[in-house]
């Protein structure tokens, strides 16, 4: 059983064995987990029908993906915030709700303002449910093999999430219409809401002010940041153009903004965000490794898809058939860790996943245009997924450790949130860096030989764009292996069982 005691200022002591079914909390967190990492990419598969339907514009069809995800980033520390205030079930519940009325509200959409509003809806109902589920993880399953296992669950929820989305979408946009890849979370969110009160025990609500003026500064900050970023992305024909307002004034207010959030918070006397969380190395080191994760992997999905539909000619089906086996991979690796956590300890898996991880990564910046999937793509993939298998679970499980109860969900939040600006950073910076390769090999190809930029042409700059791309993108999962070995300490005692001591 745990060792962490009762916070002060709650108005319930820490929830008994029997308050809760294990079995059907770790089910419904996990499909919770999924459900909201799935909408990150499901919706990707299905914009040229929406587009078709609704009318949108090509600059104005980024915002169904880009209002989701300014949503979910920016709202990320408020959400977890409400979990520590207002109890963790009652907010979880309420998250479900938001998440999937907005789905049903998306999938009726016949303008496109509708499906915009409900789309960022549904981003502030998953800013809710990421950070809480992890809270739940930490504080109703004791520590040791029984929270390894929870943990096990929720990362691997959280890793396969995205290719989910892909598999998902293509099989609804192909045999139903792009509604479905919004109504599937209506049945969905449905199961979880009516599963929660039996599965969790009841809430635990935190007294005193809620800081509003945080509240603001920090939710403000990060949707900027997030927002710029996205600008900086959402460009596939080039790279992005610092320069320009859309990506600077965003950038520069989410500068000032974090800047004002951080005196707030030094300030106030119940913070939003307790810098206190960030004195535990461990801690800051899980945090700064899934920054660096979110870069890479968001990355990493991003370019190869690209890849194997343009270059290789993949339908949306052979391309979420071609992330099966790195799915599968992921969900093994993350229950194999969970098991190893008590005697090897986090270090050990985070360094040793991302040496494999940026091994795996620059081996796919190999493929070429000639290349198939079982010679050149798979082996390299299933490189990859064992390496991020083995970071997840005790990443997450770092992130948490050693966290009072009435701090879990901001805690919680903060390693979502880094996940969210990190997939941002990715997507922004390596985009800008693969398309500018790609427009000078265009370059490079014509003025060698001048003519039409035909299909070869094409391809062999994307190939030289995107594998610069794998290139950084393997640096940065190498930059996590160093922040494991450096910051990442846990004693004998800790691991067995990994049970640290809440902090004073």
């Amino acid at each position: 059983m745990s060792t962490e005691r009762p916070d002060v200022g709650l108005t319930r002591s820490r929830p008994r064995e029997t308050d809760f079914k294990p079995g059907l909390a770790l089910l419904l967190i996990g499909v919770a987990q999924l459900m909201v990492y799935l909408d990150t990419t499901i919706v990707n598969v299905a914009l040229p029908h929406i587009q078709g339907a609704l009318g949108f514009s090509g600059t104005g069809l980024e915002w169904v993906v880009n209002a989701y995800s300014v949503s979910f980033g920016g709202l990320l520390l408020l959400g977890g915030r409400f979990g520590d205030r207002f109890g963790r079930r009652t907010v979880f519940f309420v998250g479900v709700v938001v998440f999937a009325t907005a789905s049903l509200a998306g999938g009726l959409a016949t303008s496109q303002a509708w499906l915009l509003a409900a789309r960022a809806i549904q981003g502030a109902g998953a800013a809710i449910i990421a950070p809480t589920a992890l809270s739940l993880v930490s504080t109703t399953f004791p520590e040791g093999r029984r929270r390894n296992r929870a943990m096990a669950v929720y990362s691997g929820a959280t890793a396969v999430g995205g290719v989910v989305g892909l598999i998902a979408g293509g099989f609804l946009v192909s045999y139903l219409s792009w509604r479905g890849v919004l109504f599937v979370n209506v049945p969905i969110g449905l199961g979880l809401a009516l599963g929660v009160r039996r599965a969790f025990p009841a809430p635990i609500r935190l007294r005193g002010r809620f800081d509003i003026p945080g509240a603001v500064t920090g939710t403000c900050g990060i949707a900027a940041l997030v927002y710029g970023l996205s600008n900086a992305a959402g460009s596939v024909s080039g790279a992005a153009n610092w320069g320009d307002a859309k990506i600077s004034v965003p950038l520069g207010s989410a500068v000032a903004l974090l800047i004002a959030f951080v005196v707030i918070e030094v300030r106030s006397r119940e913070p939003l965000l307790p810098l206190r969380l960030f004195r535990d190395r461990n801690r800051s080191g899980a945090y700064l490794i899934m920054l660096c994760i979110g870069t890479a992997f968001y990355g990493m999905f991003f370019f190869l898809t690209i890849f194997l539909q343009d270059v290789w000619g993949y339908s949306a089906l052979q391309t979420a058939a071609a992330y099966l086996p790195m799915l599968c991979t992921l969900l093994a690796l993350s229950g194999a860790c969970a098991a190893l956590m008590p005697g090897t300890g986090p270090r050990p898996l985070l360094v040793t996943g991302a040496v494999v991880t940026a091994g795996g990564m620059l081996w796919i910046s190999r493929i070429t245009e000639h290349g198939n999937y079982f010679q050149g793509l798979l082996a390299p993939m299933m490189v990859a997924a064992v390496g991020l298998g083995m970071i997840f679970v005790p990443m997450n499980l770092v992130a948490v450790a050693r966290v009072k109860a009435a701090d879990s969900g901001v805690a919680s939040s903060v390693l979502n949130a880094g996940e969210q600006v990190g997939g941002s950073i990715g997507l922004a910076v390596l985009g800008t860096v693969a398309w500018t390769v790609v427009a000078n090999s265009i370059r490079g190809q014509l003025t060698a030989a001048p003519g039409p930029v035909t299909s070869q042409v094409y391809d062999q700059a994307l190939v030289a764009g995107f594998a610069r791309a794998f290139e950084i993108a393997s640096c940065v999962v190498l930059l996590a292996g160093i922040i494991a070995a450096v910051f990442i300490r846990v004693t004998r005692d800790d691991k067995a069982g990994y049970s640290l001591p809440a902090d004073d």
